[in-house]
């Protein structure tokens, strides 16, 4: 099947008022497909799914041990956070570390997600920094590897010794020649490869050994589900609600990676319509599938067979998993 097979769908009272489709893939530590909804060689922009590939350069480098880094820097430089005061204290001790200020980062400046973040810059009458920029933590990285390296300063440069890497790592555990790139919204390039090959670099993560870089990183991930997302964020909240054993990463356009340690199994997933709430479902039921998370906790309720309100509070329709993927 090469069409994208449906993952949720809308239904109001009685009526299917909409489905969103996407492809899926599940593979095993061989690189195998165990499971496959739509077309596992679709190419895809794994976008910031791809920010523990992105820092695997980090520790095989040297880098992050030479820096000292901590499980909480190591979790923070795969994520896409909300730039609340646990995320951006954090990095800005980093920064502080490294000799650097905002001005060293190359991603840009953001509004944070987190609403109390926001508003006291509203009060304070301030404009956001780079250091609010949900990729701050990954740039954090890059700018540590970029010390140690030696590179020139605008380390997002697709031919800089960091992106380099970055491609070189991508291309090894997809066991793919990447197609090309598309600059990602932090200015990185970020590197396509098939759904397959996102999914066969997921699965290798789950079987790398003990202390390898690959390791380091998921477990760092495990250990600080609030550093790679936020509050009220799935990848925080469904890994919470599976006790860590799961590494979780999203991606913008509908994408969701993750990495399952105990199984030895990678996912992979890409909703076609681009949709948050289309690629949230669709994780949320293959981990249910595959036993790793209950399907009755409030966090997985918030995404399958959740109820959508009207501004009343009266419950006027449903999300739910397509039939395919129970």
């Amino acid at each position: 099947m090469t069409n994208p097979a449906p993952f949720a769908e809308i239904w109001r009272g009685p009526f299917l008022e909409s489905v969103h489709s996407g492809h899926a893939v599940i593979c095993d530590g061989t690189g195998q497909i165990v499971d496959a909804w739509g077309n596992p060689e679709a190419v895809i922009l794994p976008r910031s799914s791809s920010k523990m590939i992105q820092a695997l350069p980090l520790i095989t480098s040297g880098a992050a041990d030479k820096a000292g880094l901590t499980t909480e820097q190591l979790a923070l430089s795969c994520a896409s956070h909300q730039g609340a005061a646990i995320h951006t204290d954090r990095v800005a001790v980093w920064l502080e570390t490294l000799g650097l200020n905002d001005d060293d980062f190359r991603c840009g400046p953001q509004e944070p997600s987190d609403t109390p973040a926001r508003e006291a810059l509203i009060r304070a009458h301030e404009t956001p920094c780079q250091i609010h920029n949900n990729c701050s933590g990954k740039h954090s990285g890059f700018l540590t590897l970029n010390q140690h390296l030696g590179g020139g300063a605008d380390y997002v440069d697709p031919d800089h010794p960091i992106q380099r890497a970055c491609l070189e790592a991508f291309e090894t555990v997809t066991q793919e020649t990447s197609p090309g790139y598309g600059i990602d919204g932090c200015s990185a390039p970020n590197y396509a490869s098939t759904l397959h090959g996102m999914a066969r670099a997921m699965a290798h993560f789950a079987n790398a050994a003990e202390g390898s870089a690959e390791a380091r990183l998921h477990q760092a991930m495990r250990l600080h589900p609030e550093l790679v997302a936020g509050e009220g964020r799935a990848c925080t909240e469904l890994m919470r609600a599976m006790d860590g054993k799961v590494a979780l990463k999203t991606g913008a356009e509908g994408f969701f990676i993750a990495i399952l340690p105990e199984q030895k199994l990678g996912i992979a997933l890409k909703a076609a319509c681009g949709t948050t709430r289309a690629a949230e479902c669709a994780i949320a039921a293959l981990l249910v599938r595959l036993g790793v998370l209950d399907a009755n906790h409030p966090a997985t309720l918030k995404r399958l067979n959740a109820p959508i309100k009207n501004w009343r509070g009266i419950e006027t329709g449903v999300l739910k998993p397509a039939a395919g993927l129970n």
